[in-house]
């Protein structure tokens, strides 16, 4: 009996242990891993798609690169289209930062004043003359930062090597995937596979529907807050509504984001509580849509994985890992969450748990 037990704690130790050697080769190695670590999780993404072309009558590269160049494509436009307009918008800002300001004093304060009895004020020229009084601050501090500049150049050709790498490795992720996954799978003791194959079946459909489902509500809802902000007639909206769309992988960020970029817009566009209005009302059909139509449509609330375990898990690992530990929060996080499942489903079956203490 005790044999027994052994026997079946044995995978779990030994699961956990790996567990433990993989985080600490991602600690040491993350900076190395991180364009590796992107690839693979877009290769994971996308490899469904790509078995589907296949099975259209396309061959494996053929599919692949069409998958691949596809996205290449899609981020372009976004980019063409995201980028000018929000450096136009910058510099609006930067030239009509004044009005913004005199808006604040003259309009903006004084109805908060007589509406909520306060008498909350601010000194324009006090404004001027501290940011006047410490130019000289800021200029010494870029002349302490000058020497860092190299280190940044560094850093900046560390990314566009990343970056130029990415495209090469998710190629051989895709082309390989179903043998690379087969491979693993014969590495594991046969005594063992029935109950590992049906972990990984598990993390494979939690995971697998969280991410593609999550990735199909950011483009329902860059549409939704780009065409809605579009429509206000808000200068740069649909820009500001599609990073806002991308951003709701991460919970409430890319609304927040959103509604701050737009509300500064507005402000510096339109002047009046009106526009602001139309704005804010973009935003809230936005999220009521979010909340109760799209994400438990394409998400679902049985993945488990709720918005404060995707927010930890992002923090988290990213403090741990960097980079690569927030392309891993969340793969982790279900491998976490299915292995937590079944060692208190075991433990509620052990003999520890249900032995009673006779009378």
């Amino acid at each position: 009996m005790q044999t027994q037990r052994t026997s079946n704690l044995l995978p779990w130790l030994l699961g956990a242990a790996a567990l433990l050697a993989v985080l600490w080769l991602l600690d040491r190695l993350s900076a190395v891993l991180a364009p590796f670590i992107t690839a693979a999780v877009l290769a994971y993404i996308l490899d469904p798609l790509v078995d589907r072309l296949q099975e259209k009558g396309l061959s494996r590269t053929a599919a692949l690169l069409l998958v691949m160049l596809s996205g290449f494509f899609t981020v372009l436009g976004l980019l063409l289209i995201v980028v000018p307009m929000l450096i136009s918008q910058a510099q609006a800002l930067a030239t009509r930062l004044p009005v913004l300001v005199d808006f604040i004093q003259h309009s903006a304060l004084p109805w908060l004043n007589q509406t909520l009895g306060t008498s909350i004020s601010i000194d324009s020229q006090g404004w001027r003359a501290a940011l006047a009084d410490n130019a000289a601050g800021v200029r010494q501090a870029l002349t302490r930062l000058a020497p860092q500049l190299g280190h940044g150049g560094a850093l900046l050709l560390h990314t566009v090597t990343n970056l130029a790498l990415l495209p090469v490795l998710l190629y051989y992720f895709l082309h390989g995937w179903d043998d690379m996954v087969a491979r693993v799978a014969t590495l594991v003791p046969r005594r063992w596979h029935a109950q590992v194959g049906k972990l990984a079946g598990e993390v494979d459909d939690m995971l697998g529907q969280f991410l593609r489902g999550q990735l199909s509500v950011m483009l329902i809802m860059a549409l939704i807050y780009g065409g809605g902000l579009a429509s206000t007639g808000l200068d740069s909206g649909l820009a500001i509504g599609i990073v806002a769309g991308l951003l709701v992988f991460i919970p409430y960020l890319g609304a927040f984001t959103g509604l701050l970029l737009a509300t500064l817009s507005a402000l510096l566009q339109f002047g009046s509580l009106g526009g602001l209005l139309l704005v804010w009302g973009v935003f809230a059909c936005g999220q009521l849509l979010e909340s109760f139509v799209v994400t438990p449509r394409l998400v679902g609330e049985r993945i488990g994985l709720s918005p404060m375990t995707v927010i930890f898990a992002l923090m988290a690992f990213g403090e741990l890992l960097g980079f690569a530990g927030v392309l891993l929060a969340l793969p982790l996080s279900a491998i976490t969450v299915i292995l937590g499942r079944h060692l208190i489903r075991h433990y509620f079956n052990s003999s520890f748990y249900q032995r009673r203490i006779d009378p």
